[in-house]
């Protein structure tokens, strides 16, 4: 089945913005485009998105009527961080008594360094008794007449209580001033990280307010149909409105962009992503198919802003190589657009004549042992793609594809003044870029308890061939350049799902209160145009923080999903095995519904004992889950109830830390339910029997079952 209808998804780049149409069926990359970033036009970055939609839609022979789902990333709240260009921010503290003590000292959040040399704009006013209207309408007025253009207000414990903030909300909105309230922001106590954070987002409302505006208009006056949605920081996508609302879920998005790309398109369940650029390499964590995400750091604090977790080397394509005691000592930071210079492997062959090995100083302030090459054509850098294009790890049909044999000819001179070939110095070459990246993939895979017989490594971004490849070698992973990697962030965009998360305090948290956490995810998403029957939410149960969170995704359309190729059962089988690292034979299918086969094997290890790995493989041969070591029961929708009840009740383990209930996984129909996160049998199954309502008695669904230690 093919369709008109199509995914069009943005990326906002410092240079250029990217834009790509997927087959909102079958999800096929359709078409791509490149056009420069507008920042100096009158209409700003909104004036480049409308002109790659444009180009977009001509090429690829679409209407604007065909544009089914419509999302853009953006780096601009992140560069307005960087650069220090926000709003001045009004902070009015609220609430009397001893508690005013800890709310009038967020004043000194003024004292917070946003750039170098420039401290945060804000101007502070309390109010101590919130239900005086005429004191909430004068503080508003103090800190508008001090050169507020936004208010923030923040009380304690206003989580529970909100109205105190609800009133400035209203004297604010009588002024026509925008206002960001902290328990809109988040549900967590922590009166500091919940301001901080809030004020964070208050400081780019202004300028966000007025690029999604310019945004929505271009795009409505374009004659598209669907709702524009937005990037969010964690692989999720989010309505316009409700990045009005929380502009700050944009900051760090643009990582984000990418590895969204790798698990929906490489449809990633266990593995690490590095999207390499120019300059450098973010990494980032896919388990269990899901992205990983932690509270990000802002203005040098930990924050309530649920981040994707993207660790930056400064390596990539483009950094050049250093050299000392006659030996490759180093790969950047450097690269070579700093430094004004060409890749050497790009020169025309003639260019290269004569070429004899010299070193620099990018900058004034930096070493002068950046190796380069002198030559007929000029002055060349030697980099990273330089030596993977020499050992012939770049495709052919990659963005940073060079002649093998130039390249080979560039590294000659280096070659020499190591004392050995051209394959030795172009692997000395790779070996200390990568090395650096390899610290931090190994820290990632130890911090995430990744399964390293399942563990994919997957590249993207334009520099991808000259770091991911050779990593895989080096470290004897599985590695392997996701398709189209170069606009794999505008992918990411076209394929998000909508995502939204919710986080509340519950101290004892009872099964109700969480099926309310999880109940209010789910509407949280479906307001945002996810479609109600694809919605699936997660939920997480942490006892030493009493916090319950729950995140839920949902697409904005059912998605078919038809494809030419459906694996067969051999290729199944192959599949598993190769990613069980066991013989066909002694592979077994242990389960099977519609949408999925799942497949284990038995191992035995002298010290830790049998253990029963499993894989989850979908109709399309790929992977979508496994476990080091699972239990896998068959039932249907109707026995469910008896069947989860006993599996968990002999998979409970109790000890000194308490209950711990298994981690268990549903396959139903075409859902993975993760119920994992829940440690108390009692609400594990209240969440098990909602994922299974309303559906036929007779339906199959297969649990996954893994005992905690």
């Amino acid at each position: 089945m093919t369709t008109h209808r199509i995914r069009v998804g943005i990326d906002v780049g410092g240079t250029f913005t990217d834009a790509v149409a997927a087959d909102s069926a079958t999800l096929a990359l359709v078409g791509q485009v490149k056009v420069p970033t507008s920042h100096h036009h009158e209409d700003g970055v909104a004036h480049g998105i409308v002109t790659a939609l444009d180009k977009l839609l001509t090429e690829t022979g679409h209407s604007a009527k065909d544009v089914s789902f419509l999302a853009h990333g953006t780096t601009q709240a992140t560069n307005a961080l960087l650069e220090g260009d926000v709003a001045t921010v009004g902070l009015i503290g609220l609430g009397g008594g001893a508690g005013a003590l800890f709310t009038k000292r967020l004043a000194s959040l003024a004292k917070t360094e946003l750039i170098p040399g420039k401290h945060f704009p804000l101007v502070y006013a309390h109010v101590a008794d919130p239900a005086d209207r005429a004191a909430v309408e004068r503080a508003v007025e103090e800190v508008v007449r001090a050169g507020a253009e936004v208010v923030v207000a923040s009380q304690p414990f206003s989580v529970d209580r909100p109205e105190g903030e609800d009133a400035v909300r209203e004297a604010a909105a009588a002024r026509g001033v925008p206002m960001t309230a902290a328990h809109d922001i988040t549900s967590l106590y922590g009166l500091q990280k919940r301001t901080r954070t809030a004020v964070v987002n208050a400081a780019i409302l202004p300028r966000m307010f007025a690029t999604a505006d310019l945004v929505d208009a271009a795009i409505t006056k374009a004659g598209v149909e669907a709702p524009l949605m937005v990037m969010r920081c964690d692989g999720g996508v989010m309505s316009l409105d409700e990045m009005r609302r929380r502009p700050l879920l944009t900051v760090l998005s643009g990582p984000a962009a990418g590895v969204a790309g790798a698990l929906m398109q490489e449809r990633v369940s266990e593995g690490v992503f590095l999207e390499t650029g120019g300059t450098s390499t973010d990494i980032s964590v896919v388990r269990r198919g899901k992205v990983a995400v932690r509270h990000a750091t802002l203005l040098g604090k930990t924050s309530y802003l649920s981040a994707l977790d993207v660790r930056t080397v400064g390596v990539g394509g483009g950094s050049m190589v250093r050299m000392s005691g006659g030996k490759v000592a180093m790969v950047g930071p450097r690269s070579a657009h700093i430094a004004g210079l060409p890749y050497a492997c790009f020169a025309a062959p003639g260019e290269l004549a004569g070429a004899k090995l010299a070193t620099m100083r990018p900058t004034p302030d930096d070493a002068d042992d950046h190796v380069v090459i002198d030559a007929a054509g000029g002055r060349y850098a030697l980099t990273m793609t330089c030596a993977a294009n020499a050992l012939g790890r770049v495709p052919e049909d990659d963005f940073a594809h060079a002649d093998r044999e130039t390249a080979r000819t560039a590294l000659a001179p280096l070659a020499a003044a190591l004392g050995t070939d051209v394959d030795g110095a172009a692997t000395a070459v790779l070996d200390a870029g990568t090395a650096r990246v390899r610290e931090v993939v190994d820290a990632m895979i130890s911090d995430y308890r990744l399964d390293k017989d399942a563990v994919l490594l997957v590249g993207g971004g334009g520099g991808a061939a000259s770091v991911t490849p050779h990593l895989a070698v080096a470290t004897g992973l599985e590695g392997r350049l996701a398709r189209h990697h170069e606009v794999i962030s505008p992918i990411g965009v076209a394929l998000a799902l909508v995502r939204e998360q919710v986080e509340r305090i519950i101290p004892g948290a009872g099964q109700e209160d969480i099926l309310a956490v999880r109940a209010e995810a789910e509407r949280a998403v479906v307001a945002q145009g996810a479609a109600a029957d694809a919605v699936e939410v997660e939920v997480t149960v942490d006892p030493q923080t009493n916090t319950v969170r729950a995140v839920a995704t949902g697409a904005t359309e059912l998605r078919t999903q038809d494809r030419a190729h459906r694996a067969d059962d051999a290729e199944r089988l192959r599949l598993a095995a190769t990613s069980l690292k066991a013989p066909e034979g002694e592979v077994r299918e242990l389960a099977r519904t519609n949408a999925y086969t799942v497949y284990g094997a038995e191992k035995h290890r002298r010290l830790r004992g049998t253990r029963h790995p499993v894989r989850v493989v979908d109709a399309d041969g790929v992977v979508r889950l496994h476990a080091p070591d699972a239990r896998i029961e068959t039932t249907t929708v109707g026995a469910a109830a008896h069947t989860l009840a006993t599996l968990v009740d002999e998979s409970t383990a109790y000890g000194d830390g308490g209950v711990r209930a298994p981690a268990l996984r549903l396959l139903i129909g075409s859902r993975i339910a993760d119920l994992s996160g829940v440690l108390d049998p009692q609400p594990l199954l209240a969440l098990a029997r909602t994922e299974l309502e309303g559906r036929p008695a007779d339906e199959r669904v297969v649990a996954l079952v893994e005992e905690r230690s």
